[in-house]
């Protein structure tokens, strides 16, 4: 309506004016009007309002002008419109305006509307850059606090509200590097290096971040203690401690982990005391046949405790079979055989046993002629003879007829030596090469001669009165002996108090049946073949 009117009034003005004159005004009237309506619709907002370009003359040229300002305007609110909405809503933050054909004011315009968007574009693009690199584990990525043109020829500090947003990101990215940091010092040390009772130090922290500082620290500490008291109860459980129990107040989880633990402790103290029980009873007092009783156990430990119980069990058969065959070997019996079920490692000394009783059987007869002849008749030098042996039996007799000459040989040599030792000869030492035990048998020969040397005088007296004139009762008296020696001294002595007690109390049953009194047997304290000497006596009495 104000268009209408302005219109109205234009051509009113222009008919109150020179409307009687002739055409040419009435045109020129006519085009002012429609100018006056497109220039009102621009005012308006309307850039699409055109007019018509007809003619020569200056409302043509008018015209043009008008239709390039419209033009212009279009343009530049198009690229408003289109910028805005491919930066503001998809995100597009390198999307500028388009100069086209502006010039001038028209130009500068466009050039501050990008200026515009670059200054409000780049902190959002440094905010992103700093939090993806964030959100992707990067704290050493910090806001540029200043801004640059978009040619990159000025820059300026931020200022106002963008000034404070770069602060506050960079200060967030410090705080988390901070946090960051401790936390990973803390979790380096309690999870890779097993240094429990780290804190996190951060300075400067308040509000959340000091919260969330403290939050972990806590956790750590909580951990440390939790940790440290069940490491305390398994380690005392490893050492065989099964009195400590873990105490530490916990929950979740870490309860469940408790009540395990001190679950563990009383099934292993239980099935532990009766385990040892039927040890002690196997292993030190001989008594097979045991059988560990844990009441109330079940599962895993019900499952233990058959198996300690059925290994006990089958322990008990196979030891009693394996020790009744041995026995009979060791009674001279070859006749019987490994009968129990066994496998693994028992099978396999029970075939051992086997093989051994029925290789035994033969081969005794001839390893028995010739350890006769050497430890019951003295001869030296004996060799087996076992026709078609071969294999492990001819090396097994081949070992025995190579340990009987070297044993013969060594015999030899310390019966030279313990004899001449004898005869009060103290020069000569074992010489032939020897080992192991032969060889400690070889040295202590060797020092044994050393040292009788040193206080032969006052044993030889001693032996003397004993042995050669018949006075019992002799004491060896060195005087200012000490260590070894004087524990050699009073035993020596100590064997001739016992001998001359032994020897009285022979001689006075020998004495008393040579007087034709059968009422008296020996009875000092012997063994070895004093006491087969006693049995022989005593039995000679009885019979």
């Amino acid at each position: 309506m104000e268009s209408g009117a302005a219109a109205r009034g234009v051509s009113t003005r222009a008919k109150g004016g020179r409307s009687r004159n002739n055409g040419t005004t009435e045109v020129d009237t006519a085009a002012l009007n429609r100018l006056l309506v497109a220039l009102v619709a621009m005012r308006d907002g309307n850039f699409r309002k055109r007019l018509t370009v007809s003619g020569d003359g200056v409302m043509s040229e008018i015209a043009a002008v008008f239709n390039e300002v419209a033009d212009r305007n279009l343009h530049l609110t198009g690229e408003l419109a289109r910028v805005r909405r491919v930066v503001g809503r998809e995100g597009k933050l390198t999307e500028r305006l388009e100069v086209g054909a502006a010039e001038g004011s028209w130009a500068a315009a466009i050039d501050a509307s990008n200026a515009l968007v670059d200054d409000l574009v780049r902190p959002v693009s440094e905010v992103g850059r700093v939090l993806s690199a964030v959100s992707e584990g990067d704290l050493e990525q910090r806001m540029d606090l200043r801004s640059r043109s978009s040619d990159s020829s000025s820059e300026h500090p931020l200022r106002g509200e963008f000034l404070k947003v770069g602060r506050t990101v960079n200060g967030l990215v410090d705080q988390l590097s901070a946090f960051t940091d401790e936390v990973t010092r803390v979790a380096s040390e309690v999870g890779t290096e097993g240094k429990l009772g780290g804190q996190a130090r951060v300075r400067g922290m308040s509000g959340s971040w000091k919260d969330l500082t403290e939050s972990v620290n806590t956790m750590a500490s909580r951990l440390t203690a939790q940790v440290r008291d069940i490491a305390l109860v398994t380690t005392a459980v490893a050492k065989g401690d099964l009195s400590r129990k873990v105490t530490v107040h916990v929950a979740g989880e870490m309860l469940e982990l408790k009540n395990t633990v001190n679950t563990m402790v009383d099934q292993l103290s239980s099935f532990a005391s009766e385990v040892t029980r039927v040890a002690r009873e196997v292993g030190t007092e001989g008594e097979l046949g045991g059988q560990a009783q844990v009441p109330g156990v079940a599962g895993v430990w019900k499952d233990l405790t058959d198996s300690v119980n059925l290994m006990a069990g089958n322990l008990t058969a196979q030891v009693r079979g394996i020790a009744q065959v041995t026995t009979a070997v060791a009674s001279g019996d070859l006749s019987q055989k490994v009968t129990v079920s066994a496998r693994g490692e028992v099978a396999q000394l029970a075939d051992t046993i086997n093989t051994m009783t029925e290789t035994l059987r033969t081969f005794a007869d001839e390893v028995t002629r010739v350890a006769n002849e050497v430890g019951a008749e003295g001869q030296l030098g004996g060799q087996a003879q076992v026709p078609g042996a071969a294999g492990t039996w001819k090396d097994l007799t081949d070992s025995v007829n190579t340990a009987f000459r070297n044993l013969t040989a060594q015999v030899r040599d310390i019966a030279q030596v313990t004899t001449a030792v004898a005869n009060g000869d103290l020069s000569q030492t074992v010489t032939v090469d020897v080992a192991g035990e032969m060889l400690e048998l070889k040295n202590t020969v060797n020092t044994m001669v050393g040292q009788l040397s040193s206080f032969g005088a006052e044993v030889t007296r001693v032996a003397r009165e004993i042995g050669v004139e018949g006075e019992l009762g002799g004491q060896a008296a060195v005087p200012g002996a000490a260590g070894t020696w004087k524990d050699l001294t009073d035993s020596v002595n100590t064997a001739f108090r016992n001998l001359t007690g032994q020897v009285r109390n022979i001689a006075q049953v020998t004495t008393a049946v040579a007087n034709g009194d059968l009422s008296q047997k020996v009875t000092v304290d012997v063994s070895g073949e004093m006491l087969q000497l006693k049995n022989t006596v005593n039995t000679m009495v009885d019979q």
